[in-house]
């Protein structure tokens, strides 16, 4: 008699594993050059800075136990002192939580503010993330577009006014991922004056904040209303292997995210946060490793740009390299990203097709390429193998 196994949930039936993390397994390759991952460059972390921490916070077994379920509290009013100077005004305590990377507050979040049914605005394209924490979560999802100023703020008006009412809108304001805008100053004032006139939430997601290249990032949306909630990390600055992330957040939301997180995983780990406490709080050193984060960064980014330039000319338009980790190419000629890829790993170079960020628009011709891992010379390289593989003419299948 055959084994019949028990169902699993339902809501599991509307998700897809990330495209991201499958093509990661295809990039393994020492043979092909990726510009595919959101990975910062591992040769930047500060190993040796990270293993005197740790010796540091070994010292006691203390270290060794759990943890609050918000966080270790040295650590969050490290991160409170930090967030105000950041915010511009008083943030307490209470209203920063720490969780396992900025992720898993997107996740609980998506559990606290939303009903299944409930209806979140994202950007288009979106972070891949973010799309599969709404989707788990039973949300209804709605696009609009982004432009050089970021989240197209008169979009999200019309949706209004047609009678749409946003629980949530997720915006990734400084150096969009996968778009590479950041928000304009003004969008975030108008964002935040209709989050307070409608009475919906916005998580203001920024990872990338303190990776700018030629001006700082413009204030945070969370600074004009507390109908934002602010998360950043510490995965992009420092090392992701920390799993440090943190919310800041009205004190109910974060109590209620409090509820969750016991049931999800306890609490954190306090070797991590105190690891983390000891680097983020060491502000003069801090201040030098970033700083040298961005400068490689901005060189990397230059040199990527320069080569689409000058290898594709107009035939391949790139987003301004500002700041963060990726650019957004689109194809003006109508090349099918999608279709080129397999060439494109066949000649040693990978990227994201735009349709695995894509929500309401398929970017057919776009794609997502990430310069932070490899130096100016391999990134040329990268790009000669890309325009290589593009003016090979794609394989029509018989019968199709």
């Amino acid at each position: 008699m055959p084994e019949t196994q028990p169902p699993l949930a339902g809501k599991l039936a509307g998700l897809t594993s990330s495209a991201i993390r499958d093509l990661l397994k295809l990039t393994a390759d020492a043979n092909i050059v990726s510009l595919a991952g959101g990975l910062p460059d591992a040769e930047l972390m500060p190993g040796v800075r990270i293993a005197a921490a740790a010796e540091s916070a070994l010292r006691t077994n203390a270290t060794l136990q759990y943890t609050e379920s918000p966080g270790w509290g040295p650590l969050r009013e490290v991160l409170a002192a930090r967030e105000s100077a950041r915010l511009g005004r008083t943030v307490t305590i209470g209203e920063v939580f720490v969780t396992h990377g900025s992720q898993q507050a997107l996740s609980l979040l998506a559990e606290v503010l939303l009903d299944p049914g409930a209806l979140v605005v994202v950007e288009d394209p979106a972070y891949v993330g973010a799309i599969q924490v709404f989707r788990a979560a039973g949300a209804r999802i709605a696009a609009v577009p982004l432009d050089d100023e970021g989240l197209r703020i008169d979009a999200l008006e019309e949706l209004i006014a047609a009678g749409q009412r946003p629980a949530l809108v997720h915006t990734v304001s400084n150096f969009h991922n996968p778009g590479g805008v950041t928000m304009s100053p003004r969008r975030r004032q108008a964002l935040a004056a209709l989050a307070e006139r409608y009475g919906f939430w916005v998580i203001e997601d920024d990872p990338y904040g303190e990776l700018w290249f030629e001006r700082p990032a413009p204030e945070p949306v969370a600074s004009y209303s507390r109908s934002v909630i602010r998360l950043s990390s510490a995965s992009k600055i420092i090392a992701p292997s920390l799993r440090v992330g943190w919310m800041v957040a009205p004190d109910r939301v974060c109590r209620a995210v409090e509820l969750l997180k016991q049931g999800a995983d306890l609490c954190g780990s306090a070797l991590t946060q105190q690891i983390a406490t000891e680097l983020l709080a060491d502000t003069a050193w801090l201040g030098g490793h970033i700083e040298t984060v961005r400068t490689v960064y901005a060189t990397r980014a230059g040199a990527l740009v320069e080569a689409v330039g000058s290898r594709f000319g107009d035939r391949l338009r790139c987003s301004a390299a500002s700041g963060g980790m990726f650019v957004w190419a689109e194809f003006t000629d109508g090349t099918d990203t999608t279709e080129l890829l397999p060439r494109a790993l066949e000649a040693g170079v990978a990227f994201v097709p735009g349709q695995a960020f894509a929500v309401s628009t398929a970017y057919t011709h776009a794609m997502r390429m990430c310069f932070t891992t490899a130096g100016p010379e391999v990134l040329a390289e990268a790009v000669d193998r890309l325009a290589r593989a593009a003016d090979r003419p794609a394989v029509v299948v018989a019968g199709r």
